[in-house]
């Protein structure tokens, strides 16, 4: 069965067999281009959606990475201010009337101690933590735990042992802890 106006001219002698076939075969070609494009097209547009695809899932990774890093640093944090709160010393405004000066993160820091407490800071068996802006003082073993946690949040002061030069001509006179300018 062929095209009604290619019958309808043969029959009226304006064209022969041998145009319509060439004809015929021209638009079989011209299709088949056609049709390949379109795969090609599609193909390449599925190609497309693929590597979206793999992108949009390595972002949603990394995203999630990012979001479980978050959640176990705030649990990490919301454990270290139980800590702190659990076994911080208590500190009376009236008792504890010495500044003490320390330095934290490159600032320096002021807390209100008795002298027991700053003896025992000094002798390195107190700790000093941060917890919401404020700082807390805290028995070595938990200043310990919070520094392995996050060094960030605790100030530990370790007691240095002192190396005596025999040379030294003020070795017999000590400079006092407690000495004030």
């Amino acid at each position: 069965m062929g095209n009604a106006f290619q019958d309808q001219f043969l029959k009226a002698g304006v064209v022969t067999k041998q145009q319509v076939k060439k004809a015929q075969s021209a638009k079989n070609k011209k299709s088949k281009q056609q049709r390949s494009k379109k795969e090609k097209v599609v193909d390449e547009n599925k190609l497309k959606a693929q590597q979206a695809a793999k992108e949009k899932a390595a972002a949603d990774r990394e995203l999630n990475r990012k979001k479980e890093e978050q959640a176990r640093q705030k649990a990490v944090s919301s454990e270290i201010d139980q800590l702190i709160t659990k076994n911080c010393l208590k500190r009376d405004d009236e008792a504890c009337d010495i500044a003490y000066n320390f330095q934290h993160r490159k600032k320096v820091n002021r807390v209100y101690v008795n002298q027991e407490m700053k003896q025992d800071i000094i002798d390195g068996k107190l700790g000093i933590a941060r917890i919401e802006g404020r700082y807390e003082l805290v028995p070595l073993p938990i200043a310990e735990k919070i520094q392995q946690r996050n060094d960030k949040r605790v100030v530990v002061f370790e007691k240095e042992d002192e190396v005596i030069d025999e040379n030294d001509p003020y070795a017999k006179f000590q400079v006092p802890d407690d000495l004030v300018w």
